[in-house]
């Protein structure tokens, strides 16, 4: 091939989305991997009373505004498996357990003032949470969940899955998520965009080459710009 020849040619743009999605299949089946090292059993460590009193911050009025209480936790990277004790914390707003081992979050359930919540990087299936009245930001992100459903938290604003293993969005209630203007989803192995019908949906974050199909309603596209659709 001349020097000519070299420097008219392209390469073939079906050729090249080809590579970018062997290399994100691969990248996919890494994940995948990686994920199944994570399950492995673990030593039980339980959220203890000592790990409490040193996460804890940021003192308030509670209630009547005759009481006060810290309503901040950070308890990440302590290799917790077991976080029952946050039932009696029921005044906790500001709650980030990320970097743990923990695969139920249902003691949160009793947290019902919650505005924010942090559960990123643990061995959660799911982020099904009764429903939290106040919860404005939820971030799920690098765990093993596999679907959406139990998300109906009505003020929730922010939500954060990337990087789990949903392949179909189920479960989120448009009648519920009334007040959610930005999803995540990056990271994951979606077929679709079926289920994502949100009325106040203003930023959405996928995949491109992952997703096969992509929705349009009244007012244009849900979501960001994506580039090859």
């Amino acid at each position: 091939m001349s020097d000519e020849d070299l420097e008219d040619f392209e390469p073939d743009q079906d050729d090249l989305e080809k590579e970018d999605d062997e290399k994100e299949t691969e990248e996919w089946e890494d994940y995948k991997k990686e994920g199944e090292e994570y399950s492995e059993e673990w030593m039980p460590t339980p959220l203890t009373e000592d790990m409490l009193k040193e996460g804890l911050s940021l003192l308030c009025k509670t209630g009547n505004g005759l009481a006060h209480a810290y309503v901040k936790l950070e308890v990440k990277e302590r290799d917790l498996t077991d976080i029952y004790l946050l039932r009696s914390y029921i005044h906790l707003r500001y709650v980030d357990v990320s970097e743990n081992h923990l695969t139920d979050l249902s003691p949160l359930n009793y947290l019902t003032h919650l505005l924010w919540l942090k559960a990123d990087g643990n061995n959660l299936r799911s982020a099904q949470l009764n429903e939290l009245p106040y919860l404005q930001v939820a971030s799920f992100a690098h765990n093993q969940i596999t679907d959406t459903e139990g998300i109906s938290h009505p003020r929730l604003g922010s939500l954060d899955l990337k990087g789990n293993r949903i392949r179909r969005v189920t479960g989120l209630d448009p009648q519920k998520l009334l007040s959610l203007h930005t999803l995540e989803l990056r990271g994951n192995q979606l077929e679709s965009t079926l289920g994502i019908n949100l009325p106040k949906l203003k930023n959405l974050y996928l995949v491109a080459r992952w997703v096969r199909g992509w929705c349009r309603e009244k007012g244009g596209v849900l979501g960001a710009r994506m580039p090859g659709f």
